[in-house]
């Protein structure tokens, strides 16, 4: 039996993964719906569902396709928004004008978020992103379906998993469990710059 076009897509990982959860957010919002609602007619429980339009957690492709599908958006119509380039050359040049802009909080207050480069390995998937945080930013701790790396490019700042805080200077780098609640906090008054990537997959051990 042969897969859906689409799936392949998804597969072969030739979608640009960061911009799901925005498009979810976004043809939800069209269709005058609010998380409850939307889980109400998907059967998914809305803790998942704003994990998924945060950007915090990617999800299966049934899971995409029962989403897709109640919110009445052709899935060709969805896919063409998430293409990217499929073939490798061997090297990438990425200009800083490049980098695309995106939301992963609703109500996060000065956390600026660009989307570098993102692909796909065999079992999982990859995010690199700059985040800026703004004088006076805040935001609730939120947990990742991912693992996650952070190194300091400018500024000092606080970074709290659970009940441990850290102190992180310029250069200083972390690397944890998405899963564990975690917050940066920008506890200065000046502007911080932080490399994030994001690991969706497993680690081998």
């Amino acid at each position: 039996m042969n897969q859906d076009p689409q799936e392949d897509a998804i597969s072969a990982g030739h979608l640009v993964y960061h911009k799901i959860g925005g498009l979810i957010r976004r043809y939800r919002k069209e269709k005058g719906l609010k998380l409850l609602d939307l889980s109400g007619v998907t059967g998914i429980k809305s803790a998942m569902l704003s994990k998924i339009e945060n950007g915090r957690m990617l999800p299966t492709i049934p899971t995409l396709f029962t989403i897709i599908r109640k919110l009445g958006i052709r899935p060709d119509t969805f896919f063409s928004e998430l293409s990217a380039e499929s073939s490798f050359p061997g090297y990438l040049l990425l200009r800083a004008n490049s980098y695309s802009s995106y939301e992963k909080e609703e109500g996060a207050t000065g956390f600026e978020y660009q989307s570098i480069l993102e692909n796909n390995f065999a079992g999982g998937a990859f995010q690199i992103s700059l985040l800026t945080l703004r004088p006076g930013s805040q935001r609730q701790a939120v947990t990742t379906a991912a693992y996650e790396f952070v190194y300091v490019l400018n500024g000092d700042l606080q970074y709290q998993l659970e009940d441990k805080i850290f102190d992180l200077q310029e250069g200083d780098s972390l690397f944890f469990d998405g899963n564990i609640a975690h917050v940066p906090i920008n506890h200065l008054n000046g502007t911080i710059r932080l490399l994030v990537m994001y690991f969706f997959g497993e680690l081998s051990t």
